[in-house]
């Protein structure tokens, strides 16, 4: 497929720029250090394939999918994502996402998002919902349960057709 072909050369592009970069913290640009190392991205990173698949869907005049997975606030922890809790969090969205999509940090330590790149047909209606009650299954036997019920899960519709 050219997108295929089009998005794995660009991730190459990028891990090649990235690999240049003198930095005693591998995770600090480029891949994240739990999770995949393929596929899951440090902010910077993550923001960058974002803004590659923005452009994608406008010129081919197509929508895309962002999830996005935070915790919510409680008394006692904070909104960042704890190390431990995260390299559960990445592997269950691992389980969630397809080969042509990719997952890291839409907000560092704080949000977690996956770029579910779409093709020729409209998702339905329907699709964020689904998706939204997917990754929350998943997530919620993967997390321990004072974590899991903290989950915020969302879907929002990006690019041409989500107007």
């Amino acid at each position: 497929m050219v997108f295929e072909s089009f998005l794995t050369f660009t991730r190459m592009q990028s891990e090649t720029a990235v690999g240049h970069r003198q930095n005693s913290d591998a995770g600090s640009f480029g891949f994240a250090q739990d999770g995949r190392a393929s596929n899951l991205y440090n902010e910077e990173a993550f923001r960058h394939f974002l803004a590659v698949e923005r452009t994608r869907a406008e010129r081919s005049e197509r929508s895309f999918l962002l999830l996005l997975v935070s915790l919510r606030k409680s008394s006692d922890l904070d909104i960042r994502v704890p190390r431990a809790v995260s390299a559960s969090l990445f592997s269950g969205l691992a389980l969630c996402v397809r080969e042509v999509d990719f997952i890291g940090w839409y907000r560092d330590r704080r949000v977690a998002g996956a770029v579910l790149a779409q093709g020729l047909d409209v998702p339905d209606s329907d699709a964020p919902a689904r998706i939204v009650e997917r990754v929350t299954t998943i997530l919620s036997r993967r997390l321990r349960p004072d974590v899991a019920e903290r989950l915020r899960v969302r879907v929002v519709q990006l690019g041409q057709r989500a107007k």
